[in-house]
């Protein structure tokens, strides 16, 4: 259960930061106006908090592991609402940063 925890915590971090990102980037890039940054800078805030509440004790852990989340979330996100079309190298690049992920988070350790 600690592991599908985790992983849903992750999923929701993604979405938090990724789609916060992307609400700036169109509230400006695309001059959607305030409210579209307001509401980024929100979802933002919201990822720093989901952040918290993964199992593991270790912030450096959290966030590099995470690193590899936003890497595969990020691309998922620009095919779901950009219409960007990944190649294979960004697709055996989110592969590796996927394996990183559960190395460094999910790897059996002593004590």
């Amino acid at each position: 259960m600690t592991v599908t925890r985790s992983i849903l915590l992750f999923v929701l971090a993604a979405v938090a930061e990724i789609g916060g990102a992307w609400l700036v980037w169109q509230g400006v890039r695309e001059h959607r106006g305030w409210t579209w940054i307001g509401a980024g800078v929100v979802a933002l805030g919201l990822y720093g908090f989901v952040a918290t509440l993964q199992p593991d004790a270790h912030f450096g852990r959290i966030l590099a592991a995470y690193g590899g989340v936003f890497v595969a979330g990020s691309l998922a996100w620009g095919m779901a609402f950009d219409g960007f079309r990944p190649d294979r190298w960004d697709i055996t690049g989110a592969v590796v940063c996927s394996i990183g992920v559960a190395v460094i988070m999910y790897a059996p350790r002593a004590g």
